[in-house]
């Protein structure tokens, strides 16, 4: 089969697209026939290689663990393993695969049932990809670290973002007032999402803006802890997900330190979750979230496509589209 491999860290320049030999599903696995995928900044970490968090998801220290990239697929089930009962080959299927050990950017992927859902209806194959480890980490980060209630003044920073996109959408969802954070040209984007306000963050730091919030969800969080705690109303919430590896240091070795007097502070560790696979699926065939698509690519043309991911820049999300064709 067609897959994008690498065998060391570095750029997208050590992505190599070449054949090699179809997975075989173990015990507990389904076999999919992978019709698209995403990338994550999990994806472009286990890449480039930032040591820290590398061994923090649990890739090699020296090199890859897993010779395929790519947590998010959507696809269609091709075979079973024993004692996998939950699909039947044919079933389309969507999920984040990052536990089996990835392997996503590729015309076959095994994958535990347990990480996949029933896609939803009315989505395309790409829609459909670009929403499990994105949409899982925005439910997992405002639900369950940020306690998100209906009233709520929420916000997001990193609006734009895959995650971001999400966040936006699933904080409205659950009632919350939402304040997005993002740059000046994607400042319609964010409002076409439901954001009440929302701030450039080029013209004004909203962490020396008086305004207090009862959670701080950054999608990708630059500024120091501080300036969140700043922020935050005097119970408030601020959950990290995403951001430079200072960032996260921060947010794993002095946000329990920091959470004194009422407030919270701290990383989302998001987690592979059926469960919330299945929730996220609701929301998606009742359109109360949308998957922002930014780019398309080719599975051959995967360097180009983390190459555009790496800047930053993106709007929503980047997909990976593999030629099968019903």
């Amino acid at each position: 089969m067609k897959a994008i491999v690498y065998s060391k860290y570095g750029s997208p320049d050590v992505l190599e697209f070449k054949d090699i030999d179809k997975p075989v599903p173990g015990a507990g696995e389904v076999l999919v026939r992978v019709h698209a995928a995403a990338l994550n900044a999990y994806d472009w970490h286990l890449l480039t290689a930032d040591i820290f968090v590398v061994r923090l998801m649990g890739g090699g220290l020296f090199k890859p663990k897993t010779r395929v990239p790519g947590a998010d697929v959507a696809g269609r089930v091709e075979a079973v393993g024993p004692n996998a009962g939950q699909f039947r080959p044919g079933d389309a299927v969507f999920g984040e695969i990052a536990g089996t050990g990835g392997g996503g950017l590729a015309e076959f992927a095994r994958a535990r049932e347990g990480a996949l859902a029933p896609m939803p209806a009315g989505l395309s194959f790409e829609e459909a990809a670009a929403a499990p480890m994105a949409a899982l980490t925005a439910l997992q980060g405002l639900r369950d670290k940020g306690r998100i209630q209906s009233g709520k003044k929420v916000l997001i920073n990193g609006a734009s973002g895959g995650v971001g996109t999400f966040a936006i959408q699933i904080a409205k969802a659950f009632g919350a007032e939402v304040t997005a954070v993002c740059s000046t040209d994607k400042m319609d984007l964010a409002r076409s999402l439901g954001a009440d306000h929302v701030i450039d963050y080029t013209q004004e730091d909203f962490t020396r803006c008086g305004e207090r919030y009862d959670l701080i969800f950054a999608a990708n969080g630059y500024h120091p802890i501080w300036a969140y705690k700043r922020a935050l109303a005097p119970k408030g919430i601020y959950a990290m997900a995403g951001g430079a590896p200072a960032q996260l240091f921060q947010a794993m070795l002095l946000g329990p330190g920091m959470s004194i007097g009422g407030q919270k502070m701290g990383p989302v560790m998001a987690r592979a979750s059926q469960k919330d696979l299945v929730t996220i699926k609701e929301l998606l065939e009742a359109r109360k979230i949308v998957p922002v698509i930014d780019r398309r690519y080719p599975l051959e043309e995967a360097r180009e496509a983390f190459r555009y991911f790496g800047e930053g820049h993106a709007r929503g999300k980047v997909i990976i589209t593999v030629g099968h064709h019903e």
